[in-house]
């Protein structure tokens, strides 16, 4: 049985050799440029691209081409109600189908308002009319645009016809006879129901996992090729592997702790998108999924056997990991399989839990199954950062060994 006294000395040469490989990993990570773009360059300006590209952040002035065949003063006001809406910029007005739909191959318009020639007549005699709307489907968001303001103005005009033919005597009666059942819309956490502030907070988590990817990546994929991640070592193998996990994990956390103040709280109040978090919600779940985030891509690094590959194996996972964490894509409607599957990045848990704090200002408690699971991730990456580094290091012992 070892003393206290053993236990205590034992214990400050473990930190002591903690700082010591941090030290060493910083000075790493300075020297190497190419680590340099993936830890600091990327991080500060993939936030800002993204965000200057959906600053707008809806879809506004679609434009549209208009075949109006009736061409009456009724089609025209249509037309000109139409035009007026924020969303859709009526282009151009052709005689028939074939024009507009040219105009739409050569995307001069992106959907067309077709006005049959009986419009006019069929609404003077109290009989329905019908508006064609053709949109390019290849893009929501504009036919979400063109329906949106088509649907306002024919509730709008439709409104005004039921008013003449009643003769109500009061405004009062007027809005009754025309809306008995009325509904509020009251758009929650999204109040401009905007592109930007639904897709940034889960691409800003996103780019926190793929940068420490890339970046270790690189660092492991480098040492592999040079086999001197052996030399790395303080001491020892067993807990010098431990040891080295940890002194190398501290260097990133304390770089990566500035990067997440930059990409989640300086980058979103940059550009006025909806923020409503608790700051101490919000900074004790970072402490886990940066260390997940850290421990996965450790982990990972024994898939880089040489610097070029990790942009092979990595570079091409951020997309489908956007796909399944269920921000981009309804998470009920993501596969059982492929759900599972998003369980095993940080980036599923971080993204969800990140989105319910930050936009829906969501409690610590409130986010307990994510923030659990992000815990669990960093232990288990944690045991098998460790296995992987021990074994890169006994390559790295053996490769060097065969050269000398």
């Amino acid at each position: 049985m070892r003393t206290i006294k053993e236990l205590h000395i034992l214990f400050r040469e473990a930190v002591s050799d903690t700082f010591f490989i941090w030290r060493k990993e910083a000075g790493r990570v300075v020297r190497d440029q190419g680590v340099l773009i993936f830890f600091i360059l990327v991080p500060v300006l993939y936030p800002l691209l993204y965000a200057f590209i959906y600053t707008g952040e809806t879809v506004r002035e679609v434009p549209a081409v208009v075949v109006d065949g009736a061409n009456t003063a009724l089609s025209r006001d249509f037309v000109r109600r139409v035009d007026a809406s924020p969303d859709v910029k009526v282009v151009a007005r052709t005689g028939n189908m074939e024009e507009a739909k040219e105009l739409m191959r050569r995307t001069k318009a992106y959907g067309i308002i077709r006005i049959p020639d009986d419009f006019s007549r069929k609404v003077n005699r109290m009989q329905q009319a019908y508006v064609g709307l053709y949109c390019d489907m290849s893009g929501l968001l504009y036919y979400k645009a063109l329906l949106t303001a088509c649907t306002d103005v024919s509730l709008d005009m439709n409104t005004e016809l039921q008013i003449k033919r009643m003769g109500n005597t009061t405004v009062r009666q007027d809005e009754v006879s025309t809306a008995p059942l009325r509904y509020e819309s009251v758009a929650l956490f999204n109040p401009t129901n905007g592109f930007a502030s639904f897709l940034i907070p889960a691409v800003l988590m996103l780019v926190i996992q793929q940068t420490l990817l890339l970046g270790i990546g690189l660092i492991n994929g480098s040492a592999r090729e040079r086999a001197t991640l052996h030399t790395q070592l303080v001491q020892g193998t067993g807990r010098g592997t431990v040891r080295l996990v940890l002194g190398k994990a501290l260097c990133y956390l304390m770089l990566y702790a500035l990067v997440s103040v930059w990409v989640l709280i300086v980058v979103p109040q940059l550009f006025h998108l909806a923020q409503i978090p608790q700051t101490s919600d919000l900074l004790a779940f970072m402490v886990p999924y940066l260390l997940a985030c850290i421990f996965f891509a450790m982990t990972c690094s024994i898939l880089v056997c040489q610097r070029e590959t990790c942009m092979l194996v990595f570079v091409f996972t951020s997309l489908p990991l956007l796909f399944i964490s269920g921000i981009s894509w309804p998470g009920v409607a993501v596969p059982d399989f492929w759900k599972y599957v998003s369980w095993l990045a940080p980036s599923t848990f971080g993204i969800n839990g990140f989105v319910r704090i930050n936009t829906m200002g969501a409690l610590l408690e409130d986010v307990a199954f994510e923030y659990v699971g992000l815990w669990i991730q960093a232990g288990v990456y944690f045991l098998t950062a460790c296995a992987a580094y021990y074994y890169m290091i006994n390559e790295s012992r053996r490769k060097a060994n065969t050269l000398n």
